[in-house]
């Protein structure tokens, strides 16, 4: 296997052209721009279309339109940016349109701060637009993970018709690292038949609309659409859950630490476990069906303020454990720190 060195954002931008994507349009925001900068010379030497848009909002309506005819399409962004990408996202699914959406986390409300974060995760799994939806949420731990699940997301995004966000963070994407890259594949812009073509006089046309305004059965097609995805798409990665008496939940460059701190922990002899998601949504519930007996509380470990991933934990375990949050904003968990905590955990302290 042949590997290169490679930073997270540019390994992403990679994997995407060797998936087949030939479309991207974006605007430039720190700390994803080495993708738009990847993009603006690689997809032009693919064959493909990369525009730099005035804006995030015209970027995400020119990805529809693409979307619609029928290409594999990509966008990314951060922070303001992808709020503003929140309607078009909720057009997208309301056509039931597939693309590729990509959030570099970055710390803070509003304008917020370049700094590494993981505090998009409501906005990420809650669907951050207007009305009733959900997306497909992967999340990265390292280079190679933002091009293998890049290279993944094109085809779950084809396979519901629907949209997919890579829920990478600065870190991830700043970070360089050995990376195998996937192999190289083109995608038949006319594969499918639900796209817009060409027509000839009378022709009759192909329309891309909401599937509320002709489906008689729209709400009963959405629930049994997320239903299917929730069976099929949950993924996670366990590290010694079968006996842990406490348990780390972590994604992105956090769950990194907590693997770490994992191994430090059990050679002190403290039974600790962690459920890695990688699907941020939909959530691997399945993964905590596995807790044992011995499971005497979980800890999620991310980097935002509030914790925003301990109620979907909660959810997920039917609140038979307690479960509580270390959140260290802005600055990556330290090891040592989250073993203390543990520790302060099975002594009976609150974390």
């Amino acid at each position: 296997m042949k590997y290169v060195l490679m930073k997270g954002n540019e390994a992403l931008a990679e994997a995407a052209i060797r998936a087949g994507c030939r479309f991207f349009s974006g605007y430039p925001i720190t700390p994803q721009s080495e993708i738009l900068e990847y993009f603006s010379w690689r997809m032009e030497e693919a064959g493909g279309e990369f525009i730099q848009a005035e804006s995030e909002l015209s970027g995400i309506n020119m990805l529809l339109g693409a979307s619609a005819a029928g290409a594999r399409v990509i966008i990314s962004s951060s922070g303001p940016g992808f709020s503003l990408l929140q309607e078009g996202i909720s057009y997208l699914v309301a056509a039931d349109l597939p693309a590729v959406i990509v959030d570099v986390m970055r710390y803070g409300n509003g304008l917020g701060d370049i700094g590494q974060s993981q505090g998009d995760y409501w906005q990420l799994t809650r669907g951050g637009g207007h009305g009733d939806y959900r997306v497909i949420v992967l999340a990265p731990n390292s280079v190679q993970e933002n091009a293998d699940l890049t290279y993944l997301a094109f085809d779950l995004a084809e396979k519901y018709r629907h949209p997919v966000v890579i829920a990478s963070d600065a870190a991830i994407g700043q970070m360089m690292e050995k990376v195998a890259l996937p192999e190289m594949k083109e995608h038949d812009i006319d594969k499918y038949d639900w796209s817009i073509k060409g027509c000839k006089k009378g022709d009759v046309q192909r329309k891309i609309t909401n599937l509320l305004y002709y489906m008689s059965n729209y709400d009963e097609f959405l629930v049994n659409k997320y239903k299917e995805i929730e069976e099929n798409e949950q993924r996670w990665e366990e590290v010694q859950v079968e006996d842990a008496e406490i348990v780390l939940v972590s994604y992105g460059i956090s769950s990194r630490v907590c693997k770490e701190a994992v191994k430090v922990a059990r050679s002190q002899g403290i039974k600790l476990g962690l459920i890695r998601p990688i699907s941020l949504w939909p959530f691997p519930v399945q993964a905590f069906e596995k807790l044992s007996d011995t499971c005497k509380a979980l800890m999620t470990v991310e980097m935002n303020i509030l914790g925003q991933m301990v109620d979907d934990v909660i959810l997920a375990t039917g609140n038979k454990y307690p479960v509580y949050k270390y959140t260290s904003v802005k600055d990556v968990p330290e090891t040592e720190v989250v073993i203390d905590k543990v520790k302060r955990l099975l002594e009976g302290g609150h974390e």
